[in-house]
């Protein structure tokens, strides 16, 4: 995995991959290669398919694994993938055949629906670890998942060699803070995983991003989060507050719906949602489109 120092396994940007689909509804494995080197000739320090924006929850367990084999084959940058369900046998099963596909770590998100009580939620998690022997990042997702992953429960998984990252994506700034400061003794990184939070994380220890908006500018997200690990906090800011208008508009309706538009709105894939997902409205697409049309192109494109 991508590292500055030996005791960070998760430094960056990574990501959040889109999967692309036919008008069939079929999965666009030519777009889906393309979009990975596409974001690895960007710069960007890996690359994370079938999570929430990979719209995992409306793929087969084999088309699961056949966008990460399609991701692994790509491309050179470490593959992070998605493999969490609300039932940890199925997130088992799925987490060891991404390891035998060539994924180079996993992410997990917090079982959703049946909200287990903390302990249930260590357990889910230390199941997969004692099984999986990849680097692991908890996801904490609560708005997704209806439960949050407490800053002890994190604190304890933490203590598991293979639990080696934790994706913040809860909007608790104190939290998060909370969660570097009771870690920092352990390999562990913690990785903003809302965009809008990315400068605050990094400015209290994270360590990278797992990011929506790394789709549609990659390059300049990338400036964002190296600007800030090189304490470089003017530039950074520049960077978040030129991103801003962007990591709002990508939020318009659910994810991924605004960033699937984005991307078609550039020239990359066509926008095509499997149900019960449904295109962007368009006042929002209006707005969205405005925003792109900003941003004048770095070098080597967006």
């Amino acid at each position: 995995m991508t590292s500055s120092t030996a005791d960070e396994t998760f430094t960056g940007v990574y990501p959040a991959m889109c999967t692309p689909f036919h008008h069939d509804g079929s999965i666009d494995f030519d777009q889906l290669r393309t979009d990975a080197q596409r974001l690895e000739a960007a710069g960007v320090d890996g690359l994370v398919p079938m999570g929430s924006t990979g719209e995992s929850a409306t793929v087969s367990h084999d088309e699961h694994i056949e966008v990460i084999e399609a991701v692994v084959d790509a491309v050179d940058v470490p593959v992070v993938a998605g493999t969490g369900s609300n039932n940890t046998s199925e997130a088992l099963s799925l987490s060891q055949r991404a390891a035998d596909a060539g994924a180079d770590a996993l992410l997990l998100i917090s079982p959703y629906y049946n909200r287990p009580q903390q302990r249930g939620l260590r357990e889910h998690y230390e199941t997969i670890a004692d099984a999986v022997s990849l680097p692991q990042i908890v996801y904490n997702v609560p708005s997704r998942t209806g439960r949050n992953l407490d800053p002890e429960t994190v604190v304890e998984l933490a203590r598991h060699e293979n639990i080696q990252g934790y994706k913040a994506a809860g909007g608790d700034l104190g939290q998060i803070g909370e969660i570097i400061e009771r870690t920092r003794g352990e390999r562990f990184d913690v990785l903003s995983g809302n965009d809008g939070e990315t400068l605050p994380i990094l400015s209290t220890g994270g360590t990278g991003c797992i990011s929506v908006a790394a789709n549609v500018e990659p390059r300049r997200v990338c400036s964002l989060v190296e600007a800030a690990r090189g304490g470089n906090y003017d530039r950074a800011r520049e960077r978040h507050h030129e991103l801003g208008p962007l990591f709002r508009a990508l939020f318009l309706e659910t994810n991924p719906v605004p960033v699937k538009a984005a991307m078609a709105y550039r020239g990359n894939g066509n926008g095509n949602l499997r149900q019960p997902l449904a295109e962007l409205a368009e006042e929002y697409r209006v707005s969205l489109e405005s925003v792109l049309d900003s941003y004048e192109p770095l070098e080597g494109g967006h």
